[in-house]
Protein backbone atom coordinates (compact mmCIF):
# COMPACT_ATOMS: atom_id res chain seq x y z
CA UNK A 1 0.00 0.00 0.00
CA UNK A 2 1.00 3.36 -0.17
CA UNK A 3 0.43 6.44 1.60
CA UNK A 4 0.41 9.93 0.34
CA UNK A 5 0.23 13.04 2.42
CA UNK A 6 0.12 16.66 1.47
CA UNK A 7 0.63 19.59 3.19
CA UNK A 8 1.40 23.52 1.85
CA UNK A 9 -2.43 24.87 1.50
CA UNK A 10 -3.41 27.67 2.74
CA UNK A 11 -4.92 30.87 1.51
CA UNK A 12 -3.46 33.73 -0.77
CA UNK A 13 -4.04 36.78 -2.42
CA UNK A 14 -4.36 37.45 -5.97
CA UNK A 15 -0.37 37.72 -7.22
CA UNK A 16 1.06 35.42 -4.65
CA UNK A 17 2.49 32.52 -4.09
CA UNK A 18 2.37 28.88 -2.79
CA UNK A 19 4.11 25.71 -2.17
CA UNK A 20 2.63 22.38 -2.00
CA UNK A 21 4.36 19.07 -0.83
CA UNK A 22 3.43 15.57 -1.64
CA UNK A 23 5.21 13.00 0.60
CA UNK A 24 4.58 9.38 -0.77
CA UNK A 25 5.57 6.05 1.48
CA UNK A 26 5.28 2.53 1.54
CA UNK A 27 5.38 0.27 -1.69
CA UNK A 28 6.42 2.88 -4.10
CA UNK A 29 7.86 1.55 -7.26
CA UNK A 30 11.04 2.49 -8.97
CA UNK A 31 9.36 3.80 -11.94
CA UNK A 32 6.44 6.45 -11.71
CA UNK A 33 4.69 9.45 -12.27
CA UNK A 34 3.53 11.82 -9.33
CA UNK A 35 1.43 14.76 -9.96
CA UNK A 36 -0.82 17.41 -8.69
CA UNK A 37 -4.16 17.28 -9.59
CA UNK A 38 -7.56 19.80 -8.16
CA UNK A 39 -11.13 20.17 -8.11
CA UNK A 40 -11.97 23.72 -8.72
CA UNK A 41 -15.67 24.23 -7.21
CA UNK A 42 -18.30 23.49 -9.67
CA UNK A 43 -15.87 21.48 -12.23
CA UNK A 44 -14.92 18.41 -12.52
CA UNK A 45 -11.20 17.29 -11.36
CA UNK A 46 -8.45 17.97 -13.86
CA UNK A 47 -4.85 17.30 -13.89
CA UNK A 48 -2.24 20.29 -13.16
CA UNK A 49 0.68 18.84 -13.58
CA UNK A 50 2.93 15.47 -13.24
CA UNK A 51 6.47 14.58 -13.34
CA UNK A 52 7.68 11.45 -14.35
CA UNK A 53 10.33 9.73 -11.82
CA UNK A 54 13.10 10.76 -15.15
CA UNK A 55 11.97 14.03 -14.84
CA UNK A 56 9.50 14.46 -17.53
CA UNK A 57 6.91 16.83 -16.96
CA UNK A 58 4.05 18.30 -18.17
CA UNK A 59 1.10 21.18 -17.40
CA UNK A 60 -2.14 21.82 -17.81
CA UNK A 61 -1.96 25.06 -20.00
CA UNK A 62 -3.26 27.21 -17.83
CA UNK A 63 -0.97 27.05 -15.30
CA UNK A 64 1.96 26.62 -17.48
CA UNK A 65 4.64 29.33 -16.69
CA UNK A 66 3.02 29.74 -13.46
CA UNK A 67 3.44 26.52 -11.43
CA UNK A 68 6.50 24.51 -11.61
CA UNK A 69 6.50 20.60 -10.57
CA UNK A 70 9.55 19.08 -9.42
CA UNK A 71 10.25 15.99 -7.58
CA UNK A 72 13.31 14.32 -4.73
CA UNK A 73 13.09 10.58 -6.11
CA UNK A 74 15.30 9.73 -2.55
CA UNK A 75 12.45 11.46 -0.85
CA UNK A 76 9.39 10.13 -2.55
CA UNK A 77 8.38 13.77 -2.70
CA UNK A 78 7.17 15.92 -5.48
CA UNK A 79 6.34 19.89 -4.85
CA UNK A 80 4.47 22.28 -6.62
CA UNK A 81 5.45 25.86 -6.94
CA UNK A 82 2.79 27.96 -7.52
CA UNK A 83 3.27 31.55 -8.91
CA UNK A 84 1.39 34.34 -9.56
CA UNK A 85 -2.09 32.72 -8.45
CA UNK A 86 -5.11 34.13 -9.41
CA UNK A 87 -8.56 33.38 -7.71
CA UNK A 88 -9.43 30.42 -10.46
CA UNK A 89 -6.66 28.37 -9.31
CA UNK A 90 -8.86 28.14 -5.49
CA UNK A 91 -9.66 24.62 -5.51
CA UNK A 92 -8.87 21.53 -3.44
CA UNK A 93 -5.18 20.06 -4.85
CA UNK A 94 -4.87 16.28 -4.55
CA UNK A 95 -1.68 14.81 -5.02
CA UNK A 96 -1.44 11.56 -6.92
CA UNK A 97 0.87 8.39 -7.78
CA UNK A 98 0.58 6.52 -10.88
CA UNK A 99 2.78 3.36 -10.80
CA UNK A 100 3.40 1.65 -14.23
CA UNK A 101 3.26 -2.26 -13.62
CA UNK A 102 3.42 -4.60 -16.12
CA UNK A 103 1.89 -7.35 -14.02
CA UNK A 104 -1.46 -8.47 -14.83
CA UNK A 105 -2.54 -6.12 -11.84
CA UNK A 106 -1.75 -3.19 -14.33
CA UNK A 107 -1.05 0.60 -13.34
CA UNK A 108 -1.94 1.65 -10.08
CA UNK A 109 -3.53 4.74 -8.98
CA UNK A 110 -3.20 6.32 -5.41
CA UNK A 111 -3.99 9.83 -4.36
CA UNK A 112 -4.11 12.13 -0.82
CA UNK A 113 -6.55 13.12 0.78
CA UNK A 114 -6.45 16.78 -0.85
CA UNK A 115 -5.28 20.24 1.08
CA UNK A 116 -7.12 23.66 -0.06
CA UNK A 117 -5.73 26.62 -2.04
CA UNK A 118 -7.87 29.80 -1.82
CA UNK A 119 -6.67 32.37 -3.69
CA UNK A 120 -8.71 35.83 -2.72
CA UNK A 121 -8.32 39.22 -1.86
Amino acid sequence: QVQLVESGGGSVEPGGSLSLSCAASGNIFTVNAMGWYRQIPGKQREVVATITTGGTSNYVPSVKGRFTISRDNAKNTVYLQMNSLTPEDTAVYYCNLHQYDSSPSGDMDYWGKGTLVTVSS
